[in-house]
């Protein structure tokens, strides 16, 4: 199969997560500055769930590059990744809407880590489709990153019960780590050509 529709779907898909989470917004009522503070909470959640499926979006888009061809399994994972991705609006909602209380926030770092873990089956599924040896599995290396990800999501879950803010802190600080270009991918393709 060819790897362009997967592309294509998923793309489509996070594009409706996205839609979904905007039309959550709801405008206040009242013309005054200060009548945006309720909404406060959810802005922000809003923002970080924002980053983290571009981040998502921009990951997929950078490891399909690397990758020749897919299959069954390969399909599999990738709407394993895309139902997890897809659960951030409900999660992003339920934090915003109870001012980032401790229930929401774990719930919301459950997700991460989810979307994270099905991230990594979907990256080990195309290694394993392309081999040890390919530009992908080169380019993937030991995925520090990666790991050092679900890591945090895992400590950010157990903090979400003592301290919430620091749990959210935990969540920014992994998406400010995936927001630092991630050259790996373009370097061996680069090299590749």
């Amino acid at each position: 199969m060819h790897k362009g529709r997967l592309e294509a779907f998923s793309d489509g898909v996070i594009a409706i997560i996205i839609t979904i989470m905007v039309l959550e917004l709801k405008a206040p009522i009242g013309h005054q500055f200060s009548d945006l503070d309720e909404s406060i909470p959810y802005l922000l959640s809003y923002i970080l769930s924002f980053i983290y499926l571009g981040i998502y979006w921009n990951n997929h888009h950078h490891l399909l590059q690397a990758a020749k061809y897919v299959n069954g399994g390969i399909l599999w994972a990738n709407l394993h990744l895309l139902f997890w991705l897809s659960l951030i609006p409900f999660a992003t909602d339920w934090m915003g809407q109870n001012d980032f209380a401790k229930r929401p926030v774990a719930l919301y770092g459950i997700v991460l880590f989810f979307t994270a873990i099905a991230y990594f089956i979907l990256v080990r599924s195309l290694i394993a489709r392309h081999g040890k040896h390919s530009a992908l599995a080169i380019a993937i290396g030991k995925d520090f990153k990666g790991k050092i990800s679900v890591i945090a999501y895992v400590l950010g879950i157990i903090l979400s019960f003592v301290n919430s803010l620091l749990a959210c802190l935990i969540y920014v600080l992994v998406a400010v780590m995936w927001l630092i270009p991630d050259q790996r991918i373009e370097k061996v393709l680069k090299t590749d050509d």
